[in-house]
């Protein structure tokens, strides 16, 4: 098994979540069920599909849990421009989020493209099931 904790993908990932955790915690209430939950739960869902995927048997499994991380990262940049646009986060703030979740996105990027450089069979037959 592979250990998430040596990963600095995961380290970014689980920043990531720790600072959007804050941040959002100045989010409209009326915000607590709709926006708030939602950019939390992307955030959430990169670091742990992170967790999840290393703990999977399979290259192929792995690379799955870390492409779901990826695009999780990518709807949570998205919320994050939302947020920001709606005035719920400061330029400040917001470039400090950015900067942490393109950093998260590039190294998950990074990681599954050399994963599928190392494991070329695997990684093909992934992403056919994946169709």
């Amino acid at each position: 098994m592979r250990d998430h904790t040596k990963l600095r993908t995961f380290e970014s990932a689980d920043r990531l979540v720790l600072e959007v955790y804050r941040a959002t915690r100045q989010f409209p209430r009326d915000e607590q069920f709709g926006l708030t939950a939602q950019v939390r739960r992307a955030c959430v869902s990169i670091a742990s599909n992170i967790v999840e995927g290393c703990a999977r048997r399979t290259e192929a499994d792995y690379l799955h849990f870390l492409d779901m991380a990826y695009a999780s990262s990518r709807e949570a940049q998205y919320q994050l421009s939302l947020a920001f646009r709606l005035g719920y986060l400061i330029q400040a703030d917001y470039d400090a989020l950015r900067q942490v979740s393109e950093q998260t996105s590039k190294l998950l990027g990074a990681l599954t493209k050399a994963l599928r450089q190392q494991t070329p069979g695997e990684a093909r037959a992934h992403s056919t099931d994946a169709s």
